[in-house]
């Protein structure tokens, strides 16, 4: 995590996105009334469980939705332009070279068939006047700067040569290759052992450092959340329920769904006959959504709200504090009181 910086440029501001799947059984609605910014140099992490939009919301700001199976509204403006309304040759020129993404899963990203070293040269030359040679060289080039070791013969190689770490590296150095104001991290940890999924983050973090990349992250593991986010966005139901800087996410949590992802951290201070706290049941459908708080059918403490509001109403996404927005029915004092106990009883901040 980042110390504390001015505020810089402004990279992307998405406001009130909306993406939708007609299907036979219905419309899905996968993304509700999103809205964020991020800032050059820093990190933005969007975290919740499987299915609760995070991906789909960095598929929109990528213009990778397809518009013949999926309705996309709202703004997403990135250097000001909005992404949304932008011609699809225009939106191809920007993918790549001003922004990139990083995929959860390196193996289905690179294509089998080629080596590693053509498909980074292809990268270069899509958006750079250059030789294949002067491709090649700078290709070589990446792949010493994220790590990979003896590049000059390694960029021969074809993605099976390659372990799950080294192809993560490959698709780094894809995806930085042309130095964009903007990198998207897709789950960039998933299914790496610690210790890669440690020096993937460092390697993330230290070329955000040199070159003051913007960087939306999207992750389900607050662990990362702690080490790399200077904010977070946490979204439930395609809806964002929380957002603030990450230590006061940490510090002064105030949404339930948030506090139920806190509590079930596993952690190396607690007693460890203490079993995990998981939030119960499962997240709701996209087709069906609860008509009220999209949390309120998992929510343990929505009998404290009177005359059953979760139940009946969606509750806005009110600011309560400097930078930090809350999605609850719950008094101020109580969400206030309920995240002391919470955080108590978990050894976290008081």
């Amino acid at each position: 995590m980042s110390a504390s910086r001015p505020v810089s440029e402004l990279v992307l501001s998405v406001q009130d996105l909306h993406v939708t799947f007609p299907t036979d059984d219905g419309l899905v609605r996968a993304v509700n009334g999103v809205s964020f910014d991020l800032h050059r140099g820093q990190t933005l992490a969007i975290v919740g469980e499987s299915g609760s939009g995070k991906s789909v919301t960095a598929q929109a700001v990528m213009g990778l939705i397809n518009r013949r199976t999926a309705e996309v509204s709202g703004k997403v403006l990135f250097q000001g332009q909005d992404l949304v309304t932008l011609a699809d040759k225009k939106l191809y020129r920007l993918r790549g070279a001003k922004m990139s993404m990083i995929f959860q899963d390196p193996m289905s990203s690179l294509h089998p068939y080629y080596r590693i070293g053509a498909q980074l040269v292809e990268a270069v030359r899509v958006h750079q006047k250059v030789s294949a040679s002067q491709a090649r060289e700078q290709a070589i080039t990446m792949l010493n700067k994220v790590g990979i070791p003896a590049a000059e013969q390694r960029v021969n190689d074809y993605p099976h040569q390659l372990s799950g770490g080294m192809r993560q590296r490959v698709m780094i150095a894809m995806a930085l290759i042309n130095s964009p104001v903007l990198l998207i991290a897709d789950e960039p940890t998933t299914a790496l052992d610690v210790t890669v999924q440690a020096a993937i983050l460092d390697l993330i973090t230290s070329s955000q450092q040199a070159t003051n990349t913007a960087i939306l992250m999207i992750t389900h593991d607050l662990g990362v959340v702690a080490d790399v986010a200077d904010d977070v966005v946490v979204m439930y139901g395609g809806t964002v329920v929380e957002s603030a800087p990450v230590r006061e996410i940490f510090a002064r949590p105030q949404m339930p769904y948030t506090l139920g992802l806190l509590a079930s951290i596993p952690r190396l201070d607690r007693d460890p006959e203490l079993r995990l706290d998981p939030i119960p049941g499962n997240p709701p459908s996209p087709l069906s959504p609860p008509p009220g708080c999209v949390f309120s059918p998992r929510c343990r403490f929505r009998d404290q709200v009177s005359d059953g509001l979760c139940d009946r109403q969606s509750p806005e996404l009110l600011a309560v504090g400097p930078a930090h927005s809350v999605r609850c029915h719950l008094p101020a004092n109580e969400r206030v009181q309920l995240a002391t106990s919470v955080l108590a009883s978990i050894g976290g901040a008081q």
